[in-house]
């Protein structure tokens, strides 16, 4: 399979899709007996799939179904949730545990392993050891939106293959430069895209939306110009695209993309777009460095008011992220880094339950 290659198939039933998907690439010929295979599934938050923030466990059961058939028994499952949530209630939670007992397959936790520097040919990044022991690392990502970076899909979930420190890190460097940077330092054998259903609005999930698709290939720049464009945007509206192209992770040269379609008489012929929630209500946000994990539960808030209708009575801003810290403000801070405000939600990161309850009692 070479990087220009694209192949998508369509349906509802992930488990027999990427089968059939894999059965066609032969991923079996580029991988040699003793090589370790990683599948790194996005496993942000504990939720099911069902709730589209989550990569659907049958697409990892099919991925390690055809691998133990064509003679590969040295895989592993390995993720990290985002700052503030439990990768093993994850794993529990999504589905993986039952995985890893049926098939013999460990699960780790990259929370609890060390790392090691990579250096991207313009900056040093932390990336966990496991994930860098890998020889063939399958990166099973889900397409959706992102309140940050509008869009996540493959580059970005490589994030998960990085210490929490260097999470919070990213974000205190604008999150695009790093993210752009990592694609280039820890290399995919394969991508494959849960893009069976996926929340156009938030990366936590429940606004799901009906894709019925997964995408599979190499080249993750490619990848995700290729789903941005599903939901409508341009390589250039994500700034992390460009920038691991720059970088050297992959061409986002979409026009001669060897493309191959699967099953198109189940394609679904909507049109998907973003719900542009997240962009109305971040405008009561004043927001500087701000981690995924407290800036997406004070998003998650700020809808609830907003489906109670209290959101436009809000009359103040509300300030979150790592470029407040020590800063004596009046004015009400979200988390932590703002504990010195006049009016702060604490926690690291804060949870939505806490904001909604403080912002109410503000209204």
């Amino acid at each position: 399979m070479n990087r220009n290659e694209l192949h998508v198939i369509y349906g509802n039933n992930p488990l027999k899709m990427v089968k059939e998907v894999l059965s066609k690439i032969k991923i079996e010929d580029e991988i040699k007996p003793d090589m370790l295979i990683g599948i790194k599934p996005n496993l942000v938050v504990a939720k099911p799939a069902c709730e589209c923030a989550t990569t659907h466990p049958e697409i990892v059961e099919g991925v390690i179904q055809y691998l133990k058939e064509k003679g590969f028994n040295n895989i592993i499952i390995l993720e990290s949730s985002w700052v503030g949530d439990s990768t093993d209630r994850a794993y529990k939670v999504c589905g993986y545990e039952d995985i890893s007992k049926k098939y013999n397959v460990p699960l780790f936790d990259l929370k609890k392993d060390s790392y090691e520097v990579r250096n991207s040919g313009t900056m040093d990044l932390k990336v966990c050891k496991k994930a860098l022991e890998v020889d063939y690392l399958i990166n099973m990502p889900v397409l959706k939106a992102h309140c940050q970076t509008l869009f996540t899909c493959s580059i970005k979930n490589l994030k998960g293959c990085v210490p929490d420190n260097e999470k919070r890190r990213f974000h205190s460097l604008g999150i695009h430069k790093p993210i752009g940077n990592l694609a280039k330092v820890l290399k995919c054998g394969l991508i494959i895209v849960d893009a069976i259903c996926g929340d156009l609005t938030f990366e936590e999930g429940g606004n799901p939306i009906q894709m019925d698709r997964l995408i599979i290939g190499k080249d993750p720049v490619l990848i995700d110009t290729y789903g941005a464009s599903l939901i409508g945007y341009s390589k250039d509206d994500i700034e992390y695209i460009g920038i691991a192209e720059k970088a050297g992770a992959g061409s986002s040269d979409l026009e001669h993309a060897d493309i191959h379609e699967y099953n198109s008489s189940l394609k679904n012929g909507a049109k998907f777009k973003p719900s542009g929630k997240s962009k109305r209500l971040s405008q009561k946000v004043i927001a500087k460095d701000a981690c995924s994990a407290c800036y997406g539960s004070l998003i998650h808030a700020l809808q609830r008011l907003d489906e109670k209708g209290m959101f436009e009575k809000m009359k103040d801003s509300v300030y979150i992220g790592q470029g407040f810290r020590g800063k004596s403000i009046d004015g009400i801070g979200v988390g932590n880094c703002t504990c010195k405000f006049t009016k702060n939600v604490k926690g690291c990161p804060a949870s939505a339950k806490d904001i909604i309850e403080f912002l109410e009692k503000q209204i």
